[in-house]
């Protein structure tokens, strides 16, 4: 790096829930798409306020547990009635009830996994740092404030726009990478 400190984006302290809301739907009312809300506590009303639509996690956990489920049963009736077939007391080379455990069990595990990993990459995580954890104002965030953050590589993002529509709501502070 050159030393040059750049524009991570800008923000705004709130602070009450109904203001949150209001500013939440004007910024995604402006067209905005790389911006979040951050609240000491779950505020409900909030993801439709900006405009989130559903995760499409649960669809990636319900084909993964579902491969999982196919792959078990496979790998079952393939050792068992194909690669090493042993017919004891007459009873069945394959046979779906005796299965089922490992069904299940493969079921949970890729589930589990993909519903681990996948959280990881949906939420771009882990973030060793973030721009926003050097502002000291910022650590009210967890206690009682509200904040509105807006970030530079928004397609939308014009500075002086921003901040003129940010500071309907409070003072607008830059936050630097």
């Amino acid at each position: 790096m050159n030393g040059e400190r750049r524009l991570w984006g800008l923000i705004v302290r709130l602070d009450d829930v109904p203001e949150l809301i209001a500013a939440a739907r004007v910024v995604r009312d402006a067209g905005y798409r790389r911006w979040d809300c951050h609240t000491p506590f779950p505020v409900h009303g909030l993801n439709e306020a900006m405009g989130l639509r559903l995760t499409r996690l649960p669809w990636f956990v319900f084909g993964a547990g579902a491969l999982g489920a196919t792959l078990g049963l496979l790998m079952q009736w393939w050792m068992n009635a194909v690669d090493y077939p042993l017919i004891i007391s007459g009873k069945p080379l394959f046979s779906l009830p005796a299965n089922i455990p490992i069904v299940f069990e493969m079921t949970i595990l890729f589930a589990a996994i993909t519903a681990f990993v996948g959280m990881l990459t949906f939420n771009r995580l882990p973030q060793h740092h973030h721009p926003l954890l050097a502002l000291e104002e910022f650590r009210a965030a967890t206690d009682d404030k509200f904040f509105i953050a807006i970030e530079a590589a928004d397609p939308h993002f014009d500075e002086r726009q921003t901040r003129e529509l940010l500071a309907r709501f409070g003072e607008v502070r830059e936050v630097w990478e």
